[in-house]
């Protein structure tokens, strides 16, 4: 039978820890027997491709199917 996983306060705070501030990328949570044993963060950065603004992250909307005709 499959052991009920145990999440304390301490691992509670890292996860919690570990996605604050994740703007784009993944947590994941590694469990061995039962326990939680590593978290694992992985941080995307996206930038403008536009060479006048490089350095600068894109705004929040995307080109994609988020476009409005000009009026």
């Amino acid at each position: 039978m499959t052991k009920p996983l145990q999440i304390d306060e301490v691992w509670a705070n890292r996860i919690i820890a570990s996605v604050s501030g994740l703007e784009y990328g993944c947590v994941q949570i590694i469990v061995h027997d039962g326990k939680i044993v590593q978290i694992e963060r992985t941080e995307r950065k996206r930038f403008d491709s536009n060479p006048s603004h490089s350095g600068e992250r894109k705004s929040g909307n995307s080109s994609k199917g988020n476009a409005r005709p000009k009026s």
